[in-house]
């Protein structure tokens, strides 16, 4: 093991528009400090990433990162994102160095199986130094192990992550199992999936987390009915899931040849000193605890998932779970960004000396990437990664941040790949060039080049004729719009409405196909937009409910873009199984658009969500999607241009208030 130790004058993190090439990516443990003064001296202590022994860590200091942002984070209502899209995903998260991908939950749909293999080919065998393991998630039965294998094993370091309900709660009122029924189940099914040729194997015992006190009135209103689920009586009451009964799940689960055990604050219900209480406890009284890892997984019911998840690796706890921005169910997950960089401030001085593997300066076009694709916004004051982060309004905390950008910043923004705000001093307007955009965008953390960058470049050059000033906001609208589009399966070309006080709004769209057939349909409505979206209805031909509609105002002034969001749900909609409940759920689409006109910015949005929610379900109509997705994205050969891969809707200004002409009052459509 490779071991160094580094003093440099200038900072360790390189800028943001440095080149990053996966086989030179520094596989290393770093520590650095800045001198108050000159803020330029770095000290570097670096040993290199463990070699990955699914059930030991050469390293007792090493923590692995475990990405849940494609399964559970994808459970964020209107989070439903296309295999492209989480092929984009999974590629930036081995691009930061995680040290395992969970790509989905195969079992769940026809998509989620296809999307899981796809990555399990694809970035499961990349061609560079650090390859992550691509897990998959499976109840505690054959058929969903099986599916989990089916899609993972292609990969080079595959893993099954399988769970059953240990609370008592669960197992009598979900399960209806008694807990030797259980203990049986999850031995039998840990055992299966070693058989089939699986060497690293997740259990997770689902509600393990949660304790009893403070609960009777919530959830029973007798313990004693709790105490009558178990027909053990043995097992003292102390938890949600009783320890003695943990522990011996636990143990046979190791028996059966489990490398991690997984202990999940399923509802987010434990404060810190618990969690690291229960890891604790579990290192002390679980025969066979040496030979497996201990993993983490906190929910933010409380707000307390990145506490817990510290807690838990200061107890002991080698694998922490967690997801960009922190997405997920309810409240959403512990965040990656929040707990690595805890680790990477902290823990040295206070956590042990534990760190991880990750690449700091990929978390900001991750979390960008997240955003874009879930169509969840992150909020301004979101730790590490809001728009707020590193922005300093107080008239003290300013003059400090003159004097010595130490005194308000416990990290940089260029640690997580983010330039300091107009760190290159450039003011973008209707002069400016290519090279001026892209150095701005990479200043905001974005770093698009060639086509993408083009075609940004025809959008900023439309709206830079009409404001007189370009701010960071107005980019981000643009490269929102432009860039982190689905694929295309109609293209909006033109709009023109009239509207008034007296009489409905008539409006009428052209959309283009993908054969390039144009459409044009006129239609009526209670307002501009009603009408557009009814006009865009009659082309698609698909029956649609708009869930959600939002707009904002990205600036200030008469001559502000317009952002919006819709989220959209067919009627015959894509269904999937929601993990852990087995409900199934209708998936729902979102979609984004930008412009200065808000009655555009509605439709773009519209047609993004319906691109996204057809392109969904053309996969699974395709004889064999994963066949078909494997074909149509192929690795490419320079790793670092996969980010030039998005796909996107190529929006053409054609918006000319030309007045229509025989128009009545009902709908109508034509073909051209």
């Amino acid at each position: 093991m490779a071991s160094s130790i580094c003093i440099s004058r200038q900072p360790i993190v390189p800028p943001a528009a440095t080149p990053f090439h996966p086989k030179s990516a520094p596989l290393f443990r770093s520590f650095y400090f800045r001198n108050a003064s000159s803020g330029a001296v770095g000290i570097c202590c670096s040993l290199r990433r463990p070699e990955y022994i699914p059930n030991h860590i050469p390293d007792p200091k090493y923590v692995r990162i475990f990405d849940t942002t494609l399964r559970d984070g994808e459970q964020s209502p209107g989070a439903t994102m296309t295999t492209k899209e989480k092929l984009d995903i999974a590629r930036q998260l081995a691009r930061l160095g995680v040290d395992i991908i969970e790509a989905g939950f195969p079992a769940s749909s026809d998509a989620d199986f296809a999307a899981v293999t796809l990555i399990a080919r694809e970035v499961g065998n990349a061609d560079a130094d650090h390859v992550p393991v691509i897990c998959g998630l499976s109840r505690c039965n054959k058929t969903d192990i099986e599916k989990a294998w089916e899609a993972v094993k292609y990969a080079k370091k595959p893993r099954i992550h399988t769970f059953i309900a240990t609370s008592e709660i669960h197992m009598k009122y979900k399960l209806k199992m008694t807990p030797e029924q259980v203990i049986d189940k999850a031995r039998s099914m840990v055992a299966y999936a070693r058989s089939l040729g699986c060497d690293d194997v997740e259990f997770s015992p689902e509600d393990a987390g949660r304790e009893t006190g403070g609960m009777e009135n919530n959830v029973v209103n007798d313990v004693n009915l709790i105490r009558k689920t178990c027909e053990t009586p043995t097992y003292r009451v102390t938890g949600r899931s009783e320890r003695e009964f943990l522990y011996r799940i636990l143990e046979e689960v190791i028996k059966a040849g489990a490398t991690t055990l997984n202990i999940p604050d399923t509802v987010g219900y434990t404060l810190p000193n618990e969690f690291g209480q229960l890891i604790a406890d579990i290192k002390a009284n679980t025969r066979g605890i040496d030979n497996v890892i201990i993993s983490t997984h906190c929910q933010n019911d409380l707000g307390l998932s990145t506490a817990n998840t510290l807690a838990g690796a200061h107890a002991g706890a080698r694998q922490l779970e967690v997801t960009i921005n922190g997405i997920g169910e309810r409240a959403g997950n512990a965040s990656l960004e929040e707990v690595v960089m805890a680790l990477k401030c902290r823990g040295e001085q206070l956590l042990d000396g534990l760190y991880t593997g990750i690449n700091t300066q990929h978390i900001i076009m991750a979390s960008k990437m997240v955003e874009e694709y879930s169509g969840l916004r992150v909020q301004p004051h979101k730790a590490i990664v809001g728009a707020n982060a590193f922005a300093h309004e107080s008239g003290i905390h300013q003059d400090g941040m003159l004097k010595n950008k130490n005194t308000y910043e416990i990290i940089a923004p260029e640690d997580i790949g983010l330039l300091r705000s107009n760190e290159s001093g450039i003011v973008l307007g209707k002069l400016s060039g290519r090279h001026a955009l892209k150095a701005k965008m990479l200043e905001l953390g974005y770093d698009i080049d060639g086509k993408e960058l083009d075609d940004l470049f025809v959008r900023f050059k439309a709206v830079a004729g009409n404001k007189k000033i370009i701010t960071d906001d107005d980019l981000i609208a643009l490269v929102s719009d432009e860039v982190f589009q689905p694929q295309v399966v109609w293209k909006l070309e033109d709009v023109q409405v009239t509207c008034g006080t007296l009489g409905l709004s008539t409006a009428t769209v052209k959309l283009s196909g993908a054969d390039g057939k144009k459409h044009i349909a006129c239609s009526v409505g209670t307002g501009p937009v009603d009408a557009a979206y009814k006009a865009v209805d009659l082309i698609v031909k698909i029956p649609v409910t708009l869930v959600e509609y939002s707009m904002n105002a990205v600036t200030e002034g008469i001559d502000a873009i317009a952002s919006t969001r819709v989220l959209i749900r067919g009627e015959d909609s894509i269904t999937s199984t929601q993990a852990p409940t087995g409900e199934t759920v209708k998936r729902t689409f979102s979609g984004t658009g930008a412009a200065m006109d808000i009655v555009i910015s509605s439709v773009r949005a519209y047609v993004s969500a319906l691109n996204k929610m057809l392109g969904f379900q053309r996969r699974l109509e395709a004889e064999d999607p994963k066949e078909i997705l494997i074909s149509k994205f192929r690795p490419h050969e320079d790793d670092d241009t996969f980010l030039k891969s998005f796909s996107r809707c190529q929006h053409l200004y054609l918006f000319r208030p030309t007045p229509l002409t025989k128009l009545d009052t009902r709908s109508q459509t034509l073909e051209q």
